[in-house]
C-alpha cells in the first residue's frame, strides 16, 4: 500500500492509501524524514495535512477510505461533523447517534479511528471537560485542541 511520511509538531505522520482513498493516518514517535517522492494517490492528503499544521486549513477534502464495522463507520461519520475548534463529549456523541447506552461502544469506535486528525476523534472529551483517551497520547490531543482553538493572550494594559 502506498505510504508517505510528513513531519509535524506532534510526530511523524504516516499516511497510507491508494486510488480508493486514504485508509490510515497514524503518528510515530520515530523521526522519519518527509517523503521526497509522494505517490500520486497521497499528494492531496500530504498537502492538506501540511496546510493544517501551518494554520492554513480547517477542513479536509481528500478522499478517505477508512475500514471498520458499520457501527464504527457511523461513529466516524458523526465525528467529522464536530466543528473545527470545538469539542463534544462521548455522551453527546452517543445522543447524536440515538443510543445513549452505547457510550462505551462509541468510545471504543472513537479509539479505533484509523484517520487521526482528519476524523477528529481528538475533539471528543469527557463530559466534565477532561481530556480522556487518545490513541496517540493525551499530550497530542491537548496540542491538537490548542492548535484548533488557541487561547488568546489578554493584554494587561
Amino acid at each position: 500500500m502506498p505510504t508517505a511520511f510528513l513531519q509535524s509538531p506532534i510526530g511523524t505522520l504516516i499516511i497510507t492509501g491508494d486510488v480508493n482513498g486514504i485508509s490510515a493516518i497514524s503518528i510515530s514517535d520515530n523521526k522519519i524524514e518527509n517523503s521526497t517522492e509522494i505517490p500520486s494517490s497521497l499528494i492531496q492528503a500530504h498537502t492538506e495535512l501540511s496546510e493544517y499544521f501551518s494554520n492554513n486549513r480547517k477542513h479536509f477534502t481528500f478522499k478517505t477510505n477508512p475500514q471498520g464495522t458499520e457501527f464504527q463507520q457511523g461513529v466516524w461519520l458523526e465525528l467529522v461533523n464536530i466543528p473545527f475548534g470545538t469539542t463534544t463529549s462521548y455522551l453527546e456523541l452517543s445522543k447524536k447517534l440515538d443510543n445513549v447506552k452505547a457510550i462505551r461502544a462509541v468510545a471504543s469506535a472513537n479509539g479505533k479511528n484509523p484517520l487521526l486528525i482528519v476524523i477528529p476523534c481528538h475533539r471528543v472529551i469527557g463530559k466534565d471537560g477532561s481530556l480522556t483517551g487518545f490513541s496517540a497520547g493525551l499530550w497530542r490531543k491537548e496540542w491538537l485542541l490548542e492548535h484548533e482553538n488557541p487561547s488568546q493572550q489578554q493584554s494587561l494594559f
